[in-house]
């Protein structure tokens, strides 16, 4: 199969029946996997699936949930991840007796682990049959995108904010559904630069072996709209999450002289196709290949 040796592994040795999910993307894949039913938390952006989640109480946000709550709620299990939720959060969980599960995938190919690693947990197998059909898209997909990497696939930006305008690098999910889906991340190769003005070029960045880069994340670079134009992307896509971009936000970009622009491939989506992990990945590989055909 596709999946790859996942690092994080679930802290507790049974198959709890109690958990809170403080990750949108695992409380919507719990559902899918048939495990709904065990949620007794969720955080208050944990909408999908819509209707299903309503009953379940809401114990904050992903930033900051209200641990008194989720410690007075004694559940068997709790689901964080490393890049939504804080680590001090994590900690306090943790401190509090409450076993904390921490997942990171940075790739298509590890969200496919995680699933199995849930279901293996929770010692639930119904839906294997639903990932293993996923996953056979995975694969054709993976296949077709291995043979576009040799015939230059499109360009594509995607920007994750809008003041200041950033994007993701290479060492990221988003960038790795990208790739499947048929686009070629135009700036993949672009870290972050520290101090932060220095993504902007207005001061000179840090040494690498400069301390004061120590810990510091170098995958969402501030990037500046010369440097779209000089990328030249074929496509745009405008995501609805982590910044909310609508249809106000279309002219900045339209205005830019690329081929994106001059061809009319600006495109707002559905960010949570870009970002959210498990099993929404099958929504991303039915949607974002019609918008990243060549020639379209």
């Amino acid at each position: 199969m596709s999946s790859q040796p996942f690092a994080h592994d679930a802290p507790i040795d049974h198959p709890p029946q109690t958990v809170i999910s403080l990750v949108p993307s695992m409380t919507e894949s719990l559902f899918d996997l048939g495990l709904g039913g065990r949620i007794i938390g969720r955080t208050d952006y944990c909408l999908y699936p819509a209707g299903q989640v309503d009953a379940i109480p809401t114990v904050g946000g992903t930033k900051n949930p209200r641990l008194e709550q989720i410690i007075a709620l004694r559940p068997e299990l709790v689901i964080v991840n490393r890049e939504e939720n804080r680590k001090e959060d994590a900690d306090a969980l943790t401190a509090a007796g409450i076993a904390v599960w921490e997942t990171f995938p940075r790739t298509v190919s590890e969200v496919f682990t995680l699933l199995w690693n849930t279901m293996a947990l929770f010692e639930v197998t119904e839906m294997s049959h639903r990932i293993r059909m996923i996953e056979y898209t995975f694969d054709w997909l993976n296949t077709i995108a291995e043979e576009r990497a040799a015939l230059a696939p499109l360009r594509v930006f995607v920007p994750i904010w809008h003041d200041p305008l950033m994007t993701f690098n290479a060492d990221t999910y988003a960038h790795d559904v990208l790739r499947l889906c048929g686009g070629s991340n135009i700036f993949a190769d672009r870290e972050r630069r520290y101090p932060l003005a220095a993504d902007l070029g207005t001061a000179a960045p840090y040494a690498a072996d400069d301390p004061r880069r120590a810990g510091r994340d170098t995958r969402y670079p501030r990037i500046t709209l010369a440097e779209v134009t000089a990328a030249q992307p074929e496509v745009i896509l405008l995501p609805s999450e982590p910044f909310l971009f609508t249809d106000e936000h279309v002219p900045l970009f339209a205005a830019l002289d690329v081929p994106a622009a001059h061809h009319g491939r600006i495109h707002l989506v559905d960010g949570s196709l870009l970002t959210w992990h498990g099993t929404r990945i099958a929504y991303a590989m039915q949607q974002l290949p019609l918008l990243l055909k060549s020639g379209e």
